[in-house]
């Protein structure tokens, strides 16, 4: 965490910035990291769990390798994005919002990605997977194990 904060300077602007720094060095941001943070910035520990709990790019929890995200908008839904979501459930034996206990996966559900002409979609770590079905559903599994 010192190296970390010494990039930056202790002023409440440097929140977020210092949130990112944090969650790309650990893959989230550790109870005990809000506590430093809180102390650097001279901010309340609610104030910083209040950001980290408003904007979804932050975990209070550890991610996986892979962090999975289907699309639940009205577009992807209607095209079968829930059963696309209810199929990774099953396949990695954890629910959305969870996380394998290898550390491997975790499945994220959002409310819509804006892509909603190529839906249902799905993202792995920044990659987007146009028009998935049940079907692909293993193939984009396969290409995270693959990958490793």
């Amino acid at each position: 965490m010192e190296e970390i904060l010494t990039r930056f300077a202790p002023t409440q602007k440097e929140l977020i910035p210092i949130l990112h720094a944090v969650q790309a060095e650990y893959g989230y941001v550790p109870k005990e990291a809000i506590a430093r943070i809180s102390r650097f910035l001279r901010v309340s520990e609610g104030e910083i769990f209040g950001v980290l709990t408003f904007y979804r790019g932050f975990s209070l929890e550890p991610r996986g390798k892979f962090l999975i995200t289907v699309c639940l908008g009205t577009a992807c839904h209607v095209r079968g994005g829930a059963n696309i979501a209810a199929e990774l459930e099953r396949r990695l034996r954890i629910k959305a919002g969870g996380t394998t206990p290898d550390r491997k996966f975790t499945l994220e559900t959002v409310n819509c990605l804006g892509c909603c002409a190529i839906g249902p979609v799905v993202v792995v770590n920044g990659t987007y997977h146009a028009r998935v079905t049940l079907k692909k559903v293993e193939g984009v599994l396969a290409e995270c194990r693959d990958s490793e």
